[in-house]
Parts: structure tokens; sequence; C-alpha cells
């Protein structure tokens, strides 16, 4: 296909739309082998850090396994929402706690969501865990680039590719910092693998989804240097 071909409104509506989906999915309806495949297939053509391809999708659709990880990530969602697993700084850092914070709404409604998938994840049609090969928890940030770096540009494209076929995903790494080892022990991986994200998938019953309300795109633009005086950093 020549560059010419290629339909840029199309490309940015499915890029400025994919939204985290969290409750409108459809619980009833099955979602293909053979899509799943495809989507993966699609994805794994982004570009990665590591030569050497070391990404793994551990795709749950059989329900007895669904519960499992599902029961997992409850464990963990009641850990944080009770204070047992207070948060980090940094994600603590970025938390609207005034209604006068223009975040907070937008927020609340996040963490609305969030807690209807906790409660509907192992109805979810289609769970897909995705891997990569490596541990860097020990290593410097260079290692802990590439690793990452190397794995979610696939599973964002695999999102992508979801959104374009009518099948809304939502990404979570809730569980992996408290419960990593009992998921890995319900979907037996082995010890050199890392688990990077929790994708929950099925098709969404809404008709389609607006580009979000962000900033200005100024405002995170920076050229040549970091602004002098910046209260951002």
């Amino acid at each position: 296909m020549d560059i010419a071909d290629i339909d840029l409104v199309s490309v940015d509506h499915v890029l400025m739309t994919t939204r985290a989906v969290r409750k409108r999915l459809d619980l009833a309806r099955p979602v293909g082998r053979e899509v799943i495949e495809r989507c993966i297939e699609i994805a794994i053509q982004a570009p990665t850090a590591l030569y050497g391809e070391t990404w793994h999708f551990i795709v749950i659709t059989d329900a007895t396994q669904r519960a499992a990880v599902a029961e997992i990530y409850r464990r963990a969602g009641e850990g944080f929402r009770s204070g047992a697993f207070p948060l980090n700084p940094y994600l603590s850092g970025l938390r609207a706690t005034s209604p006068d914070d223009k975040r907070f709404t937008a927020q609340q409604r996040m963490f609305s969501a969030g807690l209807e998938l906790m409660k509907h994840l192992q109805d979810v049609p289609v769970l897909i865990l995705a891997c990569a090969e490596g541990r860097v928890e020990n290593e410097g940030p260079g290692a802990q680039a590439s690793l990452y770096g190397s794995i979610f540009p696939a599973v964002w494209s695999l999102m992508l590719a979801f959104r374009a076929r009518g099948i809304g995903s939502v990404m979570t790494t809730l569980h992996i910092g408290h419960f990593e080892r009992d998921m890995a022990r319900v979907l037996e991986l082995p010890a050199r693998v890392t688990q990077a994200a929790l994708l929950a998938a099925g098709y969404f019953t809404g008709s389609d989804f607006k580009p979000a309300k962000r900033a200005p795109v100024r405002g995170c633009i920076h050229w040549d240097r970091w602004p002098q005086g910046s209260e951002s950093a």
C-alpha cells in the first residue's frame, strides 16, 4: 500500500478515540479466537527495543481461569481501596483529593468504572496478560526502559486493533505490585517472565467514542530543552 492510499481520517479517528473501556463491555458476546489471534498478529508488528521478540500474551477465555484471575485482581483492588496497599508516592501525588481540583471529577468517574470492572472481571469474555522475557526489577532504568519499551508498544497496538474491530479493552497493572506471584502460579508462568499488563476485552455496547478532554498540547511540548521556571517539574 502506498502512503498516499492511507486514510488518515480513519487512522486518526481510531488513534484519538481508543479509550479504556471498563463498563461498556458486552459480557454475553464471545470474541472469536481467530479475531484475537489476528489482533495479536498485528500487535507484534509494533516497534521493539529488544531484538529477539521477547513478548508473550497469555489469552484467558476459560471460565475457571478467568474466575481465578478475577479473584486475584479483586484482592489487589480491595487492598488499595482499604489502604492496606498504599499507593506509591508518584501515584499519590497525581491523585486529586479535593472537588476543587480540576482532575477530581474525571478521576472519581474512572475509579467508579474501575470498581465495576473489579466486580465483573470474571465475566469479561477475554483477559490477556502481556508479558516479556527477563526480570529487571533489580536493574537500572536503562534495562527497565528496554524491557517495558519492548512490550508496551505491542500492548497499545493490540488495543488499537481491537478498537478497529468494535472491541473495547482496558489495560491494568493493579495486581502486579502485590500479587504478581499469585498470578504466575495460576497461569503457570516461568520465573524468568515479567508481567507487564492485564487487558480485559470484549465487544463494546456503545456506538463510538469521542476524543478525551485533554489539556492543550502546547503544555506538554518543549522545544529543544525543558522550559526554565516551569512548575511542572
